[in-house]
């Protein structure tokens, strides 16, 4: 990630997913491929060929170890470039996951290949919806949490499309299963989007109606922040999918907006990040 510094403003911003996306006026993210539960990659439908994701990178907590949440970044990012802003919040209680996406071919791109967590179609309301590449990343993900310790809370965040994987992983969490039907195993007690979406959200009615799945998704929270310049990722994207997580019965879902901030993130981003999962969490500081 690199960091440039204007008017004493530091932003934080992907330069792949800067440079890539403004080459097309839509972009939306899928991916054709599926992983077991227990984390080995599997042949996809499509792609035929296993899915190897990069280097995992980890923050370990300054302090007491009381949550751990997995972030994942943009399209075309990898996991350290994130590890090192993420190292420098005063969040001591808190390990940082920062897996790499694989490095596949993109078909937005002509089939140029970036990491990404899920092939890159169009983004549009209507665009189709990859819910194996989907399922791929959020087993991905639930297999880096299983193993932390039984008292530790745990969570899930991202940027962009990496935000969009943790939104699906909110709703698999509620449903208790992924798209593929697979049970989910994780019990989550965080979810961040920042810059994204909520990918399969008009799949979405009529499915979270029994008891059980309404008081998970009443329980969890969430935060969806974006930036009103976000000429990537328009903002309305991540308005309507706080509305629909709402509408949707996740009721402890909160919404940020920023006057003139772009795809990147600023420090207000941050602070109030930090301030949203010290409360959420209850971490000691």
């Amino acid at each position: 990630m690199s960091c440039s510094c204007v008017k004493l403003i530091v932003v934080f911003l992907s330069p792949a997913e800067f440079f890539f996306f403004p080459l097309s006026a839509s972009s939306q993210h899928c991916l054709s491929s599926t992983m077991s539960l227990s984390g080995a990659a599997a042949v996809g439908s499509s792609m035929r060929r296993a899915v190897e994701f990069g280097k995992t990178h980890v923050v370990r907590p300054k302090g007491k170890h009381q949550a751990t949440i997995v972030w994942l970044h943009g399209l075309g990012d990898n996991g350290s470039s994130w590890s090192q802003m993420l190292e420098t919040l005063p969040l001591p209680n808190i390990k940082w996951i920062c897996p790499t996406a694989p490095s596949r071919p993109i078909s937005l791109f002509g089939g140029f290949p970036s990491t990404a967590w899920f092939d890159v179609v169009d983004l549009t309301e209507d665009g189709p919806d990859d819910v194996e590449g989907l399922d791929v990343t959020a087993a991905h993900v639930a297999n880096l949490l299983a193993n932390e310790p039984a008292d530790i809370k745990l969570g899930v965040g991202g940027f962009s499309m990496g935000a969009g994987t943790s939104l699906y992983s909110a709703t698999c969490f509620a449903l208790g299963k992924y798209g593929n039907g697979n049970p989910y195993p994780i019990n989550l007690s965080a979810v961040i989007g920042l810059s994204g979406w909520l990918p399969c959200a008009k799949t979405l009615t009529g499915k979270l109606e029994e008891e059980q799945i309404k008081n998970r998704a009443a329980s969890l929270p969430i935060i969806v922040c974006h930036g009103k310049g976000d000429d990537v990722v328009p903002f309305k994207f991540g308005e309507k999918s706080s509305q629909a997580l709402l509408s949707h019965g996740f009721k402890k879902t909160t919404f940020k907006a920023y006057s003139g901030l772009g795809h990147y993130t600023i420090p207000q981003e941050t602070e109030d990040l930090c301030a949203w999962l010290t409360s959420t969490l209850g971490l000691e500081g």
